[in-house]
């Protein structure tokens, strides 16, 4: 490794005359190198070091590191709005860093979350001097990977995000009041009727929050604002993670781009959450080799397509998915989509009152029962780990799963080791007594000493009408060991991951708290209601 010098800043314009800042690492030594970039707004010194290692570790490598703020963040200056220039600025910064002292004129890019969103519309752009970028944990799709699941707004994730990003806004300009207002909010998010005044400041500094409420369909404000890959091709390495929230929008780009690319597409999923990256995820230790490999891959990806290295060290499988349960990483040609295989949903009528009672099954029963949850507002089923609430991941649910307003469907005891992978969907009959409601459904395995460890979950609103409900769950990758059990959790509400829904068929933006009701769902199985758990079983 070579010794880096300390980091400088420099300054670029954009094409309409912006000044945006970065911080720039080098390699102490002669010759000239290829660039790495990441763009990001949370100010460059973090330089999303909370799941990477620092620059001068890339730096030390042979590249130049350019991490730089967005427009309006940090000491960049301009106006932030969210996504807005990030096609403009990020192609105009490949190709100044392509230019810098130095450089080879070959630019690769990365980051996570924000910064990997950057990535793409950097290449949505198509400049000649982005080689290859290594997108992590991105909402490609911006409606159904990052804003709405199921069409029920994310709202843990979009909250808490947006009075962050407001937060800065406030510090940036000084609004010391403003910012002690939305950093007090950000410590203990309040998700009922607020305080004006933290409403106020949220408009005035994330005012896409309130854009995003209002845009509760899959409409062309989401076309626009989403990144448009089409036309652009180069190399990819894909990163995601079991408990990210986003891990369906990285899931989604990777199959586009393998479908369709003439370059390499790499895919690797850990059993991580959005951060940090590491062995424990929630309340369950994954081993030694869950700890993150990126940064070396990342490297070796980077000598390969921006050194052109050909080197034995250098290859690496098409796909590498953490196998959960197991705690291996398993190498795949493709990401793995075997044939579902049908589990019904069995009951005595009794599932929400004993764990006993309701039953996965491989065969549906010939007689038709009806299993009742009354749904109480003024005391929702509360979100637990999974990848739509913090602490992401799993944990012990035997608590929630006793509560009478959750259904619960569980298999015997395994005789052989059960291996799930890719994307589970519910199929559910079920009717309510108002125009609306929700459905959350939760995997977890069931071990012999009674706790519960939830490993995928899914959630949907639903219009009274619709019957079956079909419920896509968060892809995984999970073995389940002999002896213990696989279990299927139904509620109406998995709160605050989502908002509860009042039951009237009100928007979100339209609903207020004195509205929700209380609402009884019935959820059939076995006769003219199959409803069944599709399994995608190794």
């Amino acid at each position: 490794m070579l010794n880096v010098l300390p980091p400088e800043t420099a300054s670029m314009t954009t094409r309409d005359g912006i000044r945006l800042d970065a911080d720039i690492y080098r390699p102490e030594a002669e010759g000239e190198f290829p660039v790495l970039l990441m763009r990001q707004p949370y100010g460059r010194k973090i330089a999303s070091t909370v799941v990477y290692a620092h620059p001068s570790w890339y730096a030390a490598h042979g590249y130049i590191v350019v991490i730089q703020d967005v427009r309006g963040r940090g000491t960049s200056q301009g106006e932030f709005r969210l996504f807005a220039h990030e096609v403009e600025d990020g192609v105009d910064t490949v190709n100044w860093a392509a230019k810098l002292p130095g450089s080879t004129g070959e630019v690769g890019m990365y980051g996570f979350s924000y910064q990997g969103m950057t990535q793409l519309y950097a290449a949505s752009g198509k400049p000649a001097a982005l080689k290859t970028v290594c997108p992590a944990m991105v909402g490609y799709d911006l409606y159904a990977d990052w804003a709405y699941e199921g069409g029920a707004f994310c709202l843990y994730a979009n909250y808490g995000w947006a009075i962050q990003l407001a937060a800065e806004t406030a510090r940036l300009r000084q609004d010391a009041i403003a910012f002690r207002l939305l950093y007090n909010a950000s410590r203990n998010l309040p998700f009922y009727d607020g305080d004006p005044r933290l409403d106020e400041s949220l408009r005035k500094y994330a005012p896409h929050y309130y854009e995003w409420v209002e845009h509760h369909q899959p409409d062309e404000y989401w076309q626009k604002l989403s990144p448009n890959l089409q036309g652009a091709d180069l190399p990819m390495l894909h990163i995601g993670g079991w408990f990210d929230t986003f891990m369906r929008g990285t899931l989604r780009l990777y199959r586009e781009m393998a479908a369709r690319s003439a370059y390499s597409q790499h895919l690797v999923v850990g059993p991580w959450g959005h951060l940090p990256w590491g062995r424990k995820v929630g309340m369950v230790d994954f081993g030694a080799d869950a700890a993150s490999p990126v940064d070396q891959i990342q490297m070796n990806w980077f000598n390969r397509f921006l050194k052109q290295w050909d080197r034995p060290e250098l290859e690496m499988p098409k796909v590498a998915l953490f196998e959960m349960g197991s705690n291996q990483w398993r190498s795949h040609s493709k990401f793995p989509s075997p044939q579902p295989q049908s589990y019904y949903l069995l009951s005595t009528g009794l599932a929400a009152m004993d764990e006993r009672e309701g039953l996965l099954g491989t065969a549906s029963s010939s007689q038709e029962v009806v299993d009742t949850l009354v749904h109480d507002p003024w005391r929702p089923v509360p979100a637990m780990g999974g990848h739509a609430s913090a602490p992401s991941g799993p944990g012990d649910r035997a608590s929630i799963d006793c509560r009478s307003d959750v259904l619960t469907y569980t298999t015997v005891q395994l005789t052989e080791p059960l291996t799930l992978i890719g994307e589970m969907v519910v199929e559910v009959y079920c009717q309510a007594d108002t125009p609306s409601y929700d459905l959350c459904a939760v995997l977890s395995e069931v071990r012999p000493d009674g706790r519960v460890f939830n490993f995928t979950q899914g959630y949907i609103r639903v219009d009274n009408s619709q019957s079956p409900v079909r419920i896509s769950l968060q892809p995984t990758y999970m073995q389940i060991a002999k002896g213990h059990a696989l279990r299927l959790s139904l509620s109406a509400a998995c709160f605050p991951a989502y908002p509860v829904n009042p039951g009237t068929g009100a928007t979100f933006r339209e609903t207020r708290l004195i509205d929700a009701q209380i609402m009884t769902l019935s959820v059939g199985s076995g006769g003219n209601s199959p409803s069944r758990l599709l399994l995608r079983d190794l």
